[in-house]
């Protein structure tokens, strides 16, 4: 039996990314306090981070990649993502469609379990149902006929804010990658992005408020490329990569 659960998400918004020390990931952490708290997911995890772990789709010749080294604007990523590396039954997962617009994001994604999943990974179509998330998902898969690459991992410090503002900060710790062609391998080889580094993203459905432009400026924060997929395929997958190409 499969489940489908009929929650399906459509984020659109502005993204930011910077790559951080561990000193200015201590001091812009404080700084947002005031307006911003850590969110459910970290409150619950383990030393208040929650592991994230993504399975990223390719084609044959890595378009995606190489879009998102030519800087392409209009891009559209698959992934599936789940929040453990010790799959079991009550294990849910988020198919996600990606598409980036010059600098907005719009992201579609759906809950699956399981069982749906590995249908999926042994016959490239998902079970009957309803799910249009999982359409787009599927043709997808099939325009260019997409494959899993790797898999992406890290550690997550979520926050939301304390007011109406629709603003999520994310502190993404030990980002690695894995040359894998499923989600859960069972001795995968990783390798570390930016060691010593965090990611800070900024996500927020207008512009940055008032006193998020002020820190950061304050902070000397610069806007950094930072695709994990990318960077994971550098990392991990050095036979494709074109030595003329930096990221």
């Amino acid at each position: 039996m499969f489940l489908f659960l009929k929650n399906q998400y459509t984020d659109w918004r502005f993204e930011y990314k910077y790559r951080l020390t561990f000193q200015q990931y201590l001091r812009v952490r404080s700084a947002i306090v005031p307006f911003m708290r850590k969110d459910q997911y970290s409150l619950s995890a383990p030393l208040r981070k929650y592991l994230v772990r993504s399975l990223y789709f390719d084609t044959n010749t890595f378009d995606n990649f190489i879009e998102k080294v030519n800087g392409d604007c209009d891009r559209v990523k698959l992934r599936i993502r789940t929040y453990t590396s010790l799959p079991s039954e009550n294990t849910k997962l988020r198919a996600e469609l990606k598409a980036r617009k010059g600098i907005t994001v719009e992201k579609h994604s759906t809950w699956i379990d399981l069982h749906a999943f590995q249908y999926f990974m042994g016959n490239w179509h998902w079970p009957d149902n309803d799910n249009s998330v999982l359409s787009e998902f599927e043709r997808y898969i099939h325009l260019k006929t997409q494959r899993p690459k790797i898999i992406v991992e890290y550690l997550r410090e979520g926050y939301s804010a304390r007011n109406s503002e629709q603003i999520r900060i994310t502190f993404d710790h030990k980002v690695r990658s894995a040359h894998a062609n499923i989600l859960f391998p069972k001795h995968p080889f990783f390798h570390y992005h930016h060691p010593g580094k965090i990611v800070l993203e900024i996500k927020c459905m207008k512009n940055q408020p008032p006193w998020l432009r002020q820190l950061v400026f304050q902070h000397g924060l610069r806007i950094s490329a930072n695709s994990k997929y990318t960077q994971g395929i550098e990392t991990a997958r050095k036979d494709v990569v074109n030595p003329s190409w930096s990221y």
